[in-house]
């Protein structure tokens, strides 16, 4: 087998998250559904697997993947067109993925190459970053973004929600700021939290960690949120985090102001251990958590 590394961008307005389900539009399942048209005569369609499984409505411009091809499909990637004489190779299963799972314009592969030896999408990740848009009555409301932004009709108090964030950073335990799973940790390490205005005065929340549970980064930004208005006290932001439980202060940002846009990894040399002591953190029964990376 070879593996594939996809780098990859998708507008999640339309999809039901990145996991396959049944009789629901996600962005695996195009993904998979274009790999069994174009590998239809050469066995068992690939699977993807992703580095950060998004939930419903939520964007990517760098979200990252990986598949196993067998020796019989790279060949049929680098058999020369009818014609020609150069081989197609990965830039083929590019053109052929924008082709069919990228048909409707809101899912574009943009690029295929050799993964490293011992590269996995998801484990060997040492980072997932992510961005939230908050457009509040100071900023321009550009209906072109209204997808990607959250509309808010007062004046946020920006410092605020800086100190907030602040006070969040570090390996704490994030109970309270994500969806409860039987069995999955929700110990985490936040390694950056900030907010700045860009040039329009739309408030952009940069949000990294080595992993994110589900609904973790839009709770995240929801207290901040409501620090940002007067609703939440800035010390109170991090008091919830220590209480280790869900509660009523703030509720969760709209999924649709969420873009994952990046995830790091090690250098090659590295890419073996880092998934060996990723596997290694999670593999007790009551801490194991097979979502690691979502939102």
């Amino acid at each position: 087998m070879t593996r594939i590394r996809l780098d990859l961008a998708y507008d999640g307005t339309e999809f039901s998250g990145w996991a396959k389900q049944p009789e629901l539009r996600t962005v695996q399942g195009e993904l998979e559904a274009a790999l069994a048209t174009i590998f239809r005569t050469e066995g068992d369609a690939p699977v993807v697997t992703v580095a950060g499984r998004t939930d419903v409505g939520v964007h990517a411009t760098g979200q990252v993947a990986h598949l196993d091809l067998t020796d019989t499909q790279i060949a049929d990637l680098d058999r020369p067109p009818r014609g020609g004489s150069a081989p197609r190779g990965l830039g083929t299963l590019v053109r052929r993925l924008n082709g069919i799972a990228g048909a409707a314009g809101d899912i574009h592969v943009q690029s295929a190459t050799l993964a490293s030896e011992g590269f996995d999408a998801r484990f060997s990740a040492t980072w997932r970053r992510y961005e939230y848009r908050i457009a509040d009555a100071s900023a321009l409301h550009d209906p072109r973004r209204r997808a990607y932004e959250m509309w808010h009709p007062t004046v946020l108090d920006d410092a605020a929600m800086s100190e907030a964030a602040t006070s969040l950073l570090g390996l704490h335990d994030f109970a309270a700021f994500c969806r409860p799973r039987e069995g999955a940790t929700t110990i985490r390490t936040l390694q950056e939290f900030a907010w700045a205005r860009d040039v329009d005065g739309v408030l952009v929340a940069r949000v990294q960690a080595d992993a994110f549970c589900r609904s973790m980064v839009r709770a995240l930004v929801g207290s901040c949120l409501a620090a940002g208005d007067g609703r939440l006290g800035v010390a109170r932001v991090a008091e919830v985090r220590d209480e280790q439980t869900r509660g009523s202060d703030f509720a969760v940002a709209p999924a649709k102001g969420l873009t994952l846009v990046g995830v790091g990894y090690p250098p090659a040399a590295d890419l073996v251990a880092r998934a060996a002591q990723t596997r290694a953190r999670r593999a007790a029964p009551a801490s194991f958590d097979p979502d690691d990376g979502l939102d």
